[in-house]
């Protein structure tokens, strides 16, 4: 069995239970290189093959799945593998070779920069969506999902991959906002050298280049990062549901 496990965001207690347990006991693990804490690679069983997919091309992933076959392995990726993870490439490749996989999900790095500066991204009369992505670099993104796109609808935003792009991002999503609008960035979100930048639309570019910061940071956009709401219905006294009743 191939298990396509997420590590988390830095933080080596952030990964699963489930995640910890089945990578203690694998017999071979490949790992995304930098992006995730070598403190994982602790917990390994003696004798256990360790190998660094940051030096890997896909055939050469899929070749040491191929060359396991009977033995327990971990993809060992970063965050959480469902969002910009490249697995699809793998599991396809996978069923081709009808080899069995299973995928146990983490903790991504936009939900731990979210806990990083304190704030709830989905806000009663604020809003309600979280819409994550990425600007248009060397990888292409479609048309429809371009950043001054994606701005207009309001919501709050997680922005992956693309901090060293940042004079890019604050001019699209200017375009899209139409005002100034609150940012953070958080830099290594959950690891010990976590820093955290504030500003707006206008003023987070100097910011982030001023503390040296061009990669392995998310970018937090929104009015949920500094605004007035409404409080929930859910613990109002006042508001009724199946287990309680208002007054």
């Amino acid at each position: 069995m191939i298990y396509f496990i997420g590590a988390g965001p830095g933080d080596p207690d952030l990964i699963t239970v489930k995640g910890k347990r089945v990578l203690e006991s694998c017999d071979v693990v490949i790992y995304a290189g930098s992006l995730v804490s070598k403190e994982h690679l602790k917990c390994l069983k003696e004798g256990a093959k360790v190998y660094n997919s940051a030096n890997m091309t896909l055939d050469e992933v899929i070749e040491v799945f191929k060359n396991n076959k009977s033995k327990e392995i971990v993809r060992l990726h970063t965050g959480d593998p469902s969002i910009y993870g490249a697995i699809k490439e793998q599991m396809d490749e996978l069923e081709k070779l009808n080899i069995d996989f299973e995928v146990i999900p983490g903790v991504s790095s936009f939900v731990a920069s979210a806990a990083a500066i304190k704030k709830e991204f989905t806000l009663p009369s604020i809003t309600q969506t979280v819409i994550l992505t990425r600007v248009e670099g060397r990888t292409k993104v479609p048309e429809t999902e371009d950043l001054e796109n994606l701005a207009k609808i309001g919501a709050s935003m997680a922005i992956f991959l693309s901090v060293g792009m940042i004079d890019k991002v604050c001019k699209k999503l200017k375009k899209g906002y139409k005002r100034d609008v609150k940012v953070a960035v958080v830099y290594r979100a959950s690891w010990e050298d976590q820093k955290i930048v504030y500003g707006t639309l206008d003023t987070i570019a100097e910011k982030v280049k001023e503390e040296g910061i061009e990669k392995c940071a998310q970018i937090l956009v929104g009015d949920f990062i500094d605004c007035d709401y409404e409080k929930s219905k859910l613990y109002d006294k006042s508001f009724t549901h199946m287990y309680r009743k208002g007054i």
